[in-house]
Parts: structure tokens; C-alpha cells; sequence
């Protein structure tokens, strides 16, 4: 009430329309390619009319302004929102999609066309789906996007290496573009800084994850996805290339309540795979296992992850800290990159806990001592760690095209192959269709696996160097990454010169 007794007159602003208004019959199929239908049931939004430069828009209450922000973008229009209850949105999104999907309706090339238009072409939606079904069912890993000043160059990373597969019209450049971003849930508003993000698609019965990331380049953003596949996720070390004897040791050691399990070798060899099939075989209703990864690759049902975000400060020694106060059966730390992390993953070790990890390192014995060397105390390390695995991935030969073949005897020589007269049998890929002519199908996983057995513990303690450490590990049994790899070779598996060009001598 006023001082004087009578109420205060505030202004208000008119009632914005109801989207019940609108509920009787659809909007008109020029209005809803404006955003696309995807976009639409992700952001819960749904456009009403257009009033010359303003487009109507229902959206959930309440209204997040960078939803407004994309649709302006998109769609080239002012954007006036109108708060709209999630339920009723729900439905009029439902009928409005499904009735404009069974009408089929041309793509409109009027004055009404937009760059959002462009982007739900479709061509440009058939391309992008042509392009990670293709990548798929090739088996990529990755696919990558790259704009140049005259061409737009798409390459795949197939068992390892890249291969060029087409080049789009350049025009089309900046509507791909926007399609997997809005795909990945990133503002296409953004162009001037990197963007990660994730998106779901199901391909024959089966969804895949893709990890996308956008770069921006001279001529454009780049675009790099990572290939999840759910479906390979298996714990099977066998399988994988591990002889029976490595993957015994390996599995004694992840039964282990306590101690560390360390998975080292360079980018790109499997190390991930290897941690997340371990905590496959792991995850059972009464076992409490928390993660921190960056990025998180898989996600999987009973384990808790966390997402390393270092511009907020929750870095790995950050989340490892608190993990230790979430009452931890088991923790994945996603990489030993620094004394602080490395430093609270042993003490975790040391306090009851199971630890998995990964470092960067050229084999098995040379992780211990460069853990040292990063500041953790000798001692600490020889009590903590249980078994160090190094690994590596190798082209297998393809077994479409596989034919018997031979080596210079310098070259066998070279590789320690001294007489390879009636007891090796070589092989390699003569190249057909199955292969794309390449000779290789798929990847074969060598693996070294170091138990830190009483004597090695001794040896770190004393501060002993790696060589003579791995010659210990070796007179205890331990096969390395170049024997494993001419393990393979002998079987027919791989070529010697894959062997050779991924492992250390």
C-alpha cells in the first residue's frame, strides 16, 4: 500500500501469447525448418510466426538467453520468446515435428531461406550422415573435418593412419559445420575459440558415442570427432594380443584391493581401452569406483565420473583429493601428469585403495624411475606400485589378402631373428577390397607386463637404472614389447616392419 493508503500503480508488461493459443493445428512447414527438429527437442523449443523480422518462438520456462542467442543466430530473425510449460511444449513439439516429417516437404529456397535452412538442407543432413555411418562401419577411430582456402578435405584414422576419403563442395563448409555443432549441443555462434562437445547416433540397432571438438583455422573451424563405440568395450585381454601369461599377472594384479596398476605407452595406444575393460570386469554393485578422466570417453553405468575442467580449478590432484573423502573402493585417474597428482594417487595406494592409472612412458621399467624423477619418493613407489603394463598398437595383417612372404636376412638379423630357416613363416597383406588395397584390417595390441616382484622393488629403492631393471624383469620372466610383437609376427598376425617401426629395441 501507498503512504497514502491506496495501492502503487507498477506498470506491467503486456501478457506474452500462450502457446494454446497455436495448439489447434501446427505452424506452417516454412516456419518449423527454421529450426530443426532436433534442436527443437533438445533445447525444448518450437517456432510459432513470423512478424517481419521477429520470429515467435515457445520455449520452457524459464527462458535460458543462450538458447535465444543460438536461435538468433540461426535463424537470422529477432527471437521473441514465449514461456511455455514444459508438458504443453512437449506435446505441441511432438505434433508439430512428426506432422512436417510425414509431409516431406521440400526444402524452401525463398526469401525466407536462412543459413538455419541451410544447415537442415538436405544434402547437407544426408552428407553428415553418410559420412559417420561410412566412418563406422570402416572402423575409424576418428573423423576429421578441415577447411583450406580452396578445398574442404575430410580423412578418416583407420588401425592408426589417416586416410583421405572425399572433398565436399567448399561451399558447403560452414552448414556442415553448424549440423555437428548443433548435433554436439555447442554454440555455432562461437566460431573464434575451441568447443568440445558429445553427441549420440544410432546406426543398424546400435548407438555410438562421438567426442567432437572444433578448432578454429585460417579458412574456417576444423573439426576433429572421436569414434566411442560402446560395443568394443569388453574385458578380454586375449583377445586384445596379451599372451596368457601377461594377462594372468595383469588380472592378479587388478584383484588386489590395494596397490597400483600402471598402463603406460604413447597417445594413441590403447591405454584407455585397457583401463576401462579393466574397470568392466571390476564393476559390481558393492564395489565403489570413481574416476576423474579428461575427457570422459565412455560413460558407464555404476561408475562415477568426473570431468577434469582445469579453468575452474578441478584438476586431477583436485578430484583425487576429493575422492578420497567419497569413501573409494576404486580410483581411475585418468593420467599422471605431475608430483601432486602422482604423489596423492600413491598415498590412495598406500591407504587401502586400488588405483589404475596411465603415464607416457617408452616401456615398463622406465616408469618407475620416472616417477622418481618427478618427485615421488623411491620408496614410496617400490611400496605402491603392483605391476606397470606397456603397450603398444600394430596393424594386424588383413586375412583376406594374407600371403607368405620374406625378409633380407639384415634385416632379420637386425630385428634378433638369427635363423629364421623352417621356424618362421612371415607374412604380409598383398592388399584387396576388404582393405581399401592397404594389405592391414584392424589393430593388434603388444603389451609388456612388469609384476613388481620383491627383488625389482629393491632394485627402484636403490635407485637402479631402467635397462637394469628390465633386464631383471626379463630373467623373472617378463616378455618385452619387441618379443611380443615377434610373437605375432611368427603367428602370422602382424608384419615384421609394423613390429619394428612401433616398438623400442
Amino acid at each position: 500500500m501507498s503512504p497514502t493508503g491506496t495501492r502503487a500503480t507498477v506498470p506491467r508488461p503486456a501478457p506474452a501469447p500462450k502457446t494454446d493459443d497455436f495448439a489447434g493445428a501446427p505452424p506452417d512447414g516454412r516456419i518449423l525448418r527454421l529450426i530443426p527438429a532436433d534442436f527443437a527437442n533438445r533445447h525444448l523449443v518450437l517456432p510459432l510466426r513470423r512478424n517481419g523480422s521477429t520470429l515467435a518462438v515457445a520455449m520452457a520456462e524459464p527462458v535460458d538467453p543462450n538458447v535465444i542467442d543460438d536461435l538468433s543466430f540461426l535463424t537470422r530473425f529477432e527471437i521473441e520468446p514465449v514461456p511455455t510449460g514444459v508438458y504443453t511444449l512437449r506435446r505441441l513439439i511432438d505434433q508439430s515435428y512428426g506432422a512436417e516429417r510425414t509431409e516431406a516437404v521440400a526444402p524452401s529456397h525463398s526469401e525466407d531461406a536462412t543459413p538455419r535452412a541451410e544447415v537442415e538442407d538436405e544434402p547437407v543432413v544426408r552428407l553428415i550422415n553418410s559420412i559417420l555411418r561410412d566412418a563406422v562401419r570402416r572402423g575409424a577411430s576418428d573423423i576429421h573435418l578441415e577447411p583450406y582456402e580452396k578445398e574442404l578435405r575430410v580423412r578418416y584414422r583407420v588401425d592408426g593412419r589417416l586416410c583421405e576419403i572425399m572433398q565436399p563442395p567448399l561451399r558447403m563448409t560452414a552448414a556442415l559445420t553448424s549440423r555437428l555443432k548443433i548435433l554436439s549441443d555447442l554454440n555455432i555462434a562461437e566460431r573464434r575459440v575451441p568447443q568440445d562437445g558429445r553427441m549420440k547416433m544410432r546406426f543398424g540397432g546400435k548407438v555410438i558415442d562421438f567426442r567432437v571438438s572444433t578448432l578454429p583455422t585460417l579458412f574456417g573451424e576444423r573439426i576433429a570427432l572421436r569414434i566411442l563405440d560402446r560395443g568394443k568395450l569388453a574385458f578380454d585381454l586375449e583377445s586384445f594380443g596379451m599372451e596368457a601369461r601377461a594377462e594372468r599377472r595383469f588380472l592378479e594384479a587388478i584383484s588386489n584391493p590395494t596397490g597400483m596398476v600402471l598402463v603406460t605407452g604413447p597417445t594413441g595406444s590403447g591405454k584407455t581401452t585397457t583401463l576401462y575393460s579393466a574397470l568392466a570386469r571390476l564393476n559390481r554393485p558393492e564395489v565403489n569406483i570413481l574416476t576423474a578422466e579428461d575427457p570422459v570417453e565412455y560413460s558407464v553405468r555404476g561408475i562415477n565420473q568426473v570431468q577434469v575442467q582445469s579453468k575452474i580449478d578441478l584438476t586431477f590432484a583436485s578430484i583425487l583429493r576429493a575422492f578420497l573423502r567419497q569413501d573409494p573402493d576404486i580410483v581411475m585417474v585418468g593420467e599422471i601428469r605431475d608430483a601432486e597428482t602422482g604423489s596423492i594417487a600413491v598415498k590412495a595406494a598406500l591407504t587401502g585403495h586400488l588405483v589404475l592409472s596411465t603415464l607416457h612412458t617408452n616401456d615398463a621399467a622406465s616408469t618407475t624411475t620416472r616417477l622418481v624423477d618427478m618427485g615421488i619418493e623411491a620408496f614410496n613407489v617400490a611400496a605402491a606400485v603392483t605391476v606397470i603394463t606397456a603397450q603398444r598398437l600394430v596393424r594386424r595383417i588383413c586375412a583376406g589378402c594374407a600371403e607368405e612372404t620374406e625378409y633380407p636376412r639384415e634385416l632379420l638379423r637386425s630385428a634378433g631373428i638369427d635363423d629364421a630357416g623352417g621356424v618362421w613363416s612371415f607374412r604380409r597383406g598383398a592388399g584387396c577390397g576388404a582393405c581399401g588395397g592397404s594389405g592391414y584390417a584392424g589393430r593388434q595390441g603388444l603389451y609388456e607386463v612388469m609384476p613388481m616382484s620383491s627383488a625389482i622393488r629393491r632394485m627402484v629403492l636403490a635407485g637402479a637404472s631402467s635397462g637394469d631393471i628390465e633386464r631383471r624383469a626379463v630373467d623373472e620372466g617378463m616378455v618385452t614389447l619387441r618379443d611380443d610383437g615377434l610373437i605375432k609376427v611368427r603367428k602370422g598376425i602382424v608384419t615384421l616392419e609394423e613390429v619394428l617401426g612401433e616398438t623400442p629395441s
